[in-house]
């Protein structure tokens, strides 16, 4: 699966693709508007892929503090391009790290 597949999934299924990590299937609920439960599947999850996805929709969510301590966690400065960019690029870069890419 690449990014474009991956965008293509959120317009016509109505839930994520078989096989993305918890990460991954957080990013896509986030990009269908839901992001309740994108937070919920991360919220305690420990991995740096996912404490990466948690500062980001803590900083989406307008909670700069939260954010940070959550970017510092999983060892990534907090990144501020457009939240699309960094929804982009943190997709990006979890597909190629889980061998979807």
């Amino acid at each position: 699966m690449n990014v474009e597949e991956f965008k293509a999934s959120i317009t016509q299924d109505q839930s994520p693709p078989a096989g993305l990590s918890i990460p991954l299937a957080a990013l896509w609920w986030d990009a269908k508007g839901d992001w309740a439960r994108a937070h919920s599947l991360v919220d305690e999850l420990e991995s740096r892929d996912g404490m990466a996805v948690h500062a980001y929709l803590h900083r989406k969510e307008g909670s700069a503090s939260n954010a940070d301590y959550w970017y510092k966690r999983s060892g990534r400065s907090f990144y501020r391009p457009t939240l699309d960019a960094e929804r982009t690029a943190l997709i990006e870069g979890l597909l190629v790290a889980n061998g979807k890419a």
